[in-house]
């Protein structure tokens, strides 16, 4: 048997983004694919909204804890195959060594947790980030399952991101 491929999503807080794409990726990674998310500087608690809107659509939220990256470049870890950034911040931060030499991707989003306002726009801004990781990890699971060899990923993953998503979105598609 294959073993899965591995996805570390990064943000520095890790409560928000990141958490909401590793539980997405739970979702529609199936066995092909396996999502973890953590942080540089990590909250040390998931966000309530992300938790809201991960129970909102019938995703698992039993284990979701914020965490960080350091865990994943320790003895033992997940061999991380993708790392993606989901925060400009994170990108920005020198990264541990992660064993194998993962690909890495960037989706720049915005970060829902700092958006300000009433109730209804804070809850929105969380909908929004879970509708567009939504939609960029649908394309990186495809990607992932019809890439043949590690350079077919590493294309494939420099086709995604929200610029594109968004590009793809106003054409249609």
């Amino acid at each position: 048997m294959v073993r899965p491929l591995d996805v570390l999503f990064l943000c520095n807080g890790n409560s928000a983004r990141s958490i909401l794409a590793e539980a997405l990726l739970a979702e529609l990674g199936g066995s092909d694919l396996r999502g973890f998310s953590a942080g540089a500087a990590p909250a040390g608690e998931v966000h309530p909204m992300a938790l809201e809107v991960l129970a909102a659509e019938g995703l698992p939220v039993a284990g979701l804890r914020s965490k960080s990256w350091d865990e994943f470049a320790a003895p033992g870890a997940p061999e991380v195959d993708v790392v993606v950034t989901l925060c400009d911040q994170a990108a920005a931060e020198t990264c541990p060594l992660w064993p194998g030499a993962p690909l890495r991707a960037h989706w720049s989003l915005p970060d829902p947790a700092k958006v300000e306002g009433d109730q209804a726009a804070r809850r929105q801004a969380f909908r929004d980030s879970y509708e567009t990781l939504h939609r960029l990890i649908g394309r990186l699971t495809q990607t992932a399952r019809t890439a043949r060899d590690r350079e077919t990923l590493a294309a494939g993953l420099a086709a995604i991101g929200p610029e594109a998503d968004r590009a793809g979105a106003a054409h249609g598609g």
